[in-house]
């Protein structure tokens, strides 16, 4: 069995998120303690508690989702041998890549929870100064997406999350013209997203700036297992291309799809998804034709994976 490590990114967050990883698992708790520590407020009732408004805001919801991710690695290391407890590649999807970093040994946890909570405020700074949109598209080629977002404006792919399944963002009156070409051209669902922050698209441009220092500033080591770039869809193997990873990776499509599909190409067997809900399970199942997937982020799902491991 060659198995990949993969890392949720933003919106998979939830109210009661790691909980029960925090209940059961000591090593869970000194994860989820130690983010509190760091952020110098309680990170961990807010995850557990809410409100919602406030744990969905990208400056608590991102350092909330690399603790509930690495929380969740802590306890199936614990609770499994080191067989079990292996990756032979490393990914996360945008945000999510931060999580992959960590488990990694690229960075520190506590350097990883200040460098996510950064680029969240770097993110939501350049969202007030140029709002933006999403939308996401279903049903349409790729190819002939990217022609309605260069038609459109100010636009361009965000996620290339699932054959069949692209997230777009820009300018919002170019996403509502690609949103209703997309129409035309057949989409089977074409909807602009909640959000006001237009990610992985030029209107972040201003958050590179920002973040820049912060990243710079942060140790990073070389990786212990080599992580899939979101960027390129291939191995990161230095500091110096991880840097420009973090910094890159805010204006640059993500590569969902070529990064599953090379990890799969590479002999890997087994994806697991190690964080809040499952939604890379749902877009790996879609993706890769030959590896399974299976979801590791909450108490529940660690015990029946380890059952079947070790069955």
């Amino acid at each position: 069995m060659t198995t990949a490590w993969v890392f949720p990114g933003q919106g998979s967050q939830f109210v009661g998120m790691a909980r029960d990883l925090y209940e059961k698992y000591s090593s869970a708790r000194l994860v989820l303690d130690a983010a509190d520590s760091v952020l110098g407020f309680s990170l961990s009732k807010l995850m557990f508690e809410g409100p919602e408004a406030e744990l969905t805001d990208t400056i608590n919801a991102q350092p909330a989702l690399l603790a509930h991710s690495i929380a969740a690695l802590a306890a199936l290391q614990q609770t499994s041998n080191n067989s079990l407890a292996e990756a032979s590649f490393v990914a996360g999807h945008s945000m999510g890549e931060y999580s992959a970093f960590v488990a990694a040994g690229v960075l520190d946890f506590a350097d990883g929870i200040k460098l996510v909570r950064a680029r969240g405020e770097a993110m939501k700074r350049a969202g007030v100064q140029r709002p933006g949109a999403m939308a996401a598209i279903l049903g349409v080629e790729d190819e002939k997406i990217q022609e309605i977002c260069k038609n459109a404006g100010a636009v361009q792919v965000a996620n290339f999350n699932a054959p069949g399944q692209i997230v777009i963002s820009g300018e919002k009156e170019a996403i509502e013209r690609a949103v209703e070409n997309a129409k035309k051209a057949g989409a089977k669902r074409a909807i602009v997203l909640a959000v006001s922050i237009a990610a992985h698209s030029e209107l972040m441009r201003p958050a590179i700036e920002e973040f820049r220092a912060a990243v710079l500033m942060t140790p990073l080591q070389s990786p212990r297992v080599p992580i899939i770039s979101n960027v390129t869809a291939e191995p990161m193997n230095d500091v110096g291309e991880m840097r420009q990873e973090m910094l890159a990776q805010l204006t640059s499509s993500v590569q969902w799809v070529k990064s599953v599909a090379w990890m799969e190409a590479q002999g890997v067997t087994e994806f697991l998804e190690l964080g809040a809900k499952d939604v890379l399970t749902g877009l790996n199942k879609r993706i890769a034709k030959t590896a399974t997937t299976k979801p590791i982020g909450t108490a529940e799902q660690i015990e029946k994976f380890l059952e079947r491991a070790t069955a």
